[in-house]
């Protein structure tokens, strides 16, 4: 059976107010309308018609790292995100310059998800 296409990811959350604030109002994700499920959650778009799915109900904590489970954005500006998450109190967890000179940076989202962003 062929897969035509990737669609979204889905992430557990423990505090959807908490992830949104993180994904939709620091990062600025679209927050895109989701249907009525009868649990919490919210949903965002990635671009290129891909999404980001948060579900309520988280009750471990993740696996991920910058060498393990995460999610990576590609952004303009590295040095704009270092100097807003440093105003909103966001904890860089890996700022270098890779091997081929590109601008990467690792922080944590407010449950513990390794979230990474490329200067491109």
């Amino acid at each position: 059976m062929p897969t035509l296409r990737f669609e979204h990811i889905a992430l557990h959350v423990a505090n959807i107010e908490r992830s949104d604030r993180f994904y939709g109002k620091l990062l600025g994700l679209n927050k895109l309308p989701r249907p009525n499920f009868p649990f919490k959650g919210s949903w965002y778009e990635l671009g290129a018609g891909l999404q980001l799915h948060l579900i309520e109900g988280m009750n471990y904590q993740p696996h991920s790292g910058n060498r393990g489970n995460h999610i990576a954005f590609i952004v303009q500006d590295a040095i704009k995100f270092e100097q807003d998450f440093a105003a909103q109190g966001v904890e860089i967890v890996v700022n270098k310059l890779r091997v081929d000179g590109i601008r990467q940076l690792f922080v944590k989202d407010p449950d513990g998800y390794f979230v990474e962003f490329n200067e491109g």
